[in-house]
C-alpha cells in the first residue's frame, strides 16, 4: 500500500512515516518546501497548503492519505483575521486534499483533528466521547469542526472512506510549544505554584498517535465517515506530569502548595485566565470505542513516555 503523509517533516509527521515504514508500506511525503526527509520517504513538494493547491502530482499511485499538515494553534496570534487564515489551511485546504483525493480514487482519508473540537476541559470523571455535542473554544477548534462536516459531506457523496482522530495534548522527544517551555523552567529548577492541583489531565504519546494511524490503515475502513479520541492508557494530574518531567530532567520537582483558587484568582488579575484553567482543570477523554474497533491499545505508558521527552530534552 503507498500511502501520502502531509506534514511528514514535522513532530508527528515524522513518528507517523516512521511507524508506517516498520509495516513496509510505501510512504510518500508531502512537504510545502523542499527539504530531505528520513530515508525511505519520498518527498512531494507541494508548496503553501490552501483552497487552490495542486495534488495532483502528490497523489500519483496513492491509495490512503494520512493528513496532518496544520495551521497549528498558538497563543498569540499575529494575523489580523485568525478564523479566516486558520480556516484556509485547516478547513478549505483540507477539503480540496479530500476532494481530489477521492477523485484520484484513493480509498482511505485519516484527518487528524482535535480534541478542541469538543472543547477545552471536563468535569473530573466526565471525558469527552465522539458523540458529544461539540463546542470548540477558538478559531483553531472551528477550522477543525468545519473540515470534519466538510469531510463527511464529501464521503457520503463520494464513497471515500474518513477517519477522523481527535487526540488531546500530543507529547515526546521533539516537542516544541508549551511542553517545550515547561521542560525550559524545571530544568532550570524554578518552584512551580502547582502542588495543590487536583485535576485530571488526557495526553497522547506521539508514539503512541503513530501506531493508532498504523492500526487504522490496517484494520480496514469504517464505512462512511468515523470519529475516534485518543489518549494513553491512562490520565494525569499536572503535579504528575511535572514530577515525571523532572525524573527524566534528573532534577528533584519543588511543587508549592498554593491553593487554586488564589491561582485562579491571579490568573483573572493578571489576564492569563486562559492558561491558568489549562494548568488546572481537567481534560479526559474516551478512546474506547477506537480500542474496541481496532482492537487496540497504548503500546507507550505515559510515564515512559514523559520520562523519555525530558530525557530528550536534557540531552538536546
Amino acid at each position: 500500500m503507498k500511502i501520502l503523509v502531509t506534514g511528514a517533516n514535522g513532530f508527528v509527521g515524522r513518528a507517523v512515516c516512521r511507524r508506517l515504514l516498520s509495516e513496509a508500506w510505501t510512504v510518500a511525503g508531502a512537504v510545502r518546501r523542499q527539504v530531505t526527509l528520513q530515508a525511505g520517504v519520498e518527498a512531494r513538494h507541494i508548496g503553501e497548503i490552501g483552497p487552490g493547491t495542486d495534488w495532483d502530482q502528490a497523489l500519483a499511485g496513492v491509495q490512503a492519505v494520512v493528513h496532518l499538515a496544520a495551521r497549528v494553534h498558538v497563543m498569540k496570534d499575529k494575523a489580523a483575521d485568525p478564523l479566516a487564515a486558520f480556516r484556509r489551511v485547516n478547513t478549505e485546504g483540507t477539503l480540496r486534499l479530500a476532494e481530489v483525493a477521492a477523485q484520484a480514487g484513493v480509498k482511505h482519508f485519516i484527518f487528524m483533528s482535535s480534541i478542541k473540537v469538543n472543547g477545552d476541559g471536563t468535569e473530573p470523571g466526565r471525558p469527552f466521547r465522539a458523540d458529544d455535542a461539540v463546542a470548540p473554544q477558538d478559531p483553531y477548534g472551528r477550522s477543525k469542526w468545519e473540515a470534519e462536516q466538510g469531510l463527511a459531506e464529501l464521503s457520503a457523496r463520494t464513497g471515500m472512506a474518513v477517519t477522523i482522530l481527535r487526540p488531546p495534548l500530543i507529547y515526546g522527544p521533539g516537542v516544541g510549544g508549551n511542553l517545550q517551555a515547561l521542560l525550559t523552567v524545571l530544568s532550570r529548577g524554578v518552584p512551580l505554584p502547582l502542588g495543590l492541583v487536583d485535576n485530571r489531565r488526557s495526553l497522547l504519546c506521539v508514539e503512541n498517535l503513530a501506531d493508532a494511524v498504523a492500526c487504522c490503515l490496517a484494520g480496514g475502513q469504517d464505512d462512511g465517515c468515523a470519529t475516534y479520541l485518543l489518549r494513553d492508557g491512562h490520565d494525569v494530574s499536572t503535579p504528575e506530569l511535572i514530577r515525571l518531567l523532572c525524573a527524566g530532567l534528573g532534577r528533584k520537582s519543588r511543587l508549592l502548595p498554593i491553593p487554586p483558587a488564589l491561582l485562579r484568582l491571579a490568573g483573572v488579575l493578571s489576564g492569563r485566565k486562559p492558561a491558568v484553567d489549562r494548568l488546572l482543570g481537567s481534560l479526559q477523554v474516551d478512546e474506547a470505542p477506537f480500542c474496541q474497533r481496532f482492537s487496540w491499545s497504548a503500546p507507550v505508558a505515559p510515564e515512559d513516555g514523559i520520562k523519555r521527552m525530558a530525557a530528550w530534552f536534557a540531552g538536546s
